[in-house]
């Protein structure tokens, strides 16, 4: 089954999808301790084994229960995320997204950001020479 960007999912499975990719694995009650306001043991098994049908999860039996992996890395998932965001919102413009972006954080932006944004430019610039 082919396996959906993290855009097309509901409020809850992108909580369990964010805690499981902190934590890398765990079990329907270990994820439903981590999300705030949980839900019922029986909803959350739900919707895990709904994101497991769309693909975004895969699980190994350790005794009794079971545990659950994401089957996409994370930085392949922000890859997506950040494509699909791209595209949707900003034309596949990425000067658009930066520069919304830093309109959006541009009071929490302080001189050690700016630079690490500067270098990272530079970075590109340099890569791009090569």
């Amino acid at each position: 089954m082919a396996t959906e960007h993290h855009g097309g999912l509901s409020k809850r499975e992108r909580q369990i999808m964010e805690i499981l990719y902190r934590k890398d694995n765990a079990s329907v009650e270990e994820i439903r301790s981590e999300i705030p306001g949980p839900p019922s043991y029986s909803a959350v098994r739900v919707i895990v084994n709904v994101l497991e049908r769309k693909g975004h999860l895969r699980h190994v039996q350790q005794g009794k229960r079971y545990v659950y992996t994401p089957t996409v890395p994370r930085k392949k998932a922000e890859e997506r995320a950040l494509r699909s965001l791209l595209h949707t919102y900003f034309e596949n413009s990425l000067h658009r997204a930066v520069t919304a972006m830093l309109e959006l954080n541009k009071g929490d932006l302080d001189d050690d950001d700016i630079e690490r944004l500067a270098r990272a430019i530079e970075k590109v610039k340099k890569e791009d020479l090569v």
